[in-house]
């Protein structure tokens, strides 16, 4: 099957972009001056705002969004998800094909990214492809609260890593991260893990798809209900792919550094 024609409409039009493109595009601004780790938030949603479709977030994918999804990971030093959505999307062993393999090392990555999962209760399997499966060891991020029998049965099969007392600290698995040198950070969600992040702070760039269809029903918006401030985000790209759009926002600091 052919890959879905992309055209890039901003900053400045170009039809139907090659993979090559688009990464060049989407790897513009990915690091820190100061070495921090660069946050990437992905997500897909629906024009009237749903973020799932009969639970899953998958459902709302496009041929576009699909493409656009495995191409950022290609980027990404760590992957990073929380538990509730490696549970529901499905989850497997995080483990990218020969061809990107071979793509990352002649671009100075590591052959894989390490695969990063958040969950305060250690709601996990350690027997499960996830871990049994995985090119590279993960990491799993907790609270100090977590319950001490999974946290030995996880540690066996991944580093298990405490970034909060009753909730994970977003800026805490950053500091981890930063001192592990993994400063490409690709977050695939879920809604909580996403407010927590924008509540810290730490969100540098936001994609977001939005695909062709109207959902209604009940399903939640792309940040939870977390309590946080407003963050201004300006649009770096737009691409368009047959009613798609796939949307690059970046952060806007121009108020934070005239403050």
């Amino acid at each position: 099957m052919s890959e879905p024609r992309i055209d890039r409409v901003v900053p400045a039009f170009a039809a139907d972009a090659s993979d090559e493109q688009l990464l060049a595009w989407y790897d513009e601004g990915a690091a820190h001056s100061d070495g921090r780790p660069w946050v990437r938030m992905n997500f897909v949603s629906s024009i009237d705002g749903a973020v799932t479709r009969d639970g899953r977030s998958g459902g709302l994918g496009t041929p576009a969004d699909r493409r656009v999804f495995d191409l950022l990971r290609l980027l990404a030093d760590v992957v990073l998800v929380g538990a509730g959505t490696v549970r529901k999307e499905g989850y497997g062993a995080m483990r990218l094909p020969d061809d990107a393999v071979r793509w990352r090392l002649a671009h100075g990555l590591a052959a894989q990214p390490v695969f990063a999962i958040v969950s305060a209760e250690l709601a996990l399997f350690p027997d499960t492809a996830i871990f049994e499966n995985a090119p590279v060891r993960p990491l799993v991020f907790t609270t100090a609260d977590a319950p001490d029998d999974q946290f030995q049965a996880l540690s066996a099969v991944s580093d298990v890593v405490v970034a909060g007392d009753d909730l994970v600290e977003p800026s805490s698995v950053l500091e981890e991260l930063q001192r592990r040198g993994l400063r490409r950070v690709h977050c695939e969600g879920g809604p909580t893990l996403a407010g927590l992040m924008l509540a810290d702070g730490v969100i540098d760039e936001f994609c977001l798809t939005v695909t062709p269809t109207l959902e209604g029903g009940d399903a939640g918006r792309i940040t939870g209900e977390v309590p946080s401030q407003p963050q201004s985000m300006r649009l770096a790209q737009a691409l368009h792919s047959e009613g798609t759009l796939l949307l690059r926002y970046v952060r806007d600091r121009r108020d934070e550094t005239s403050a």
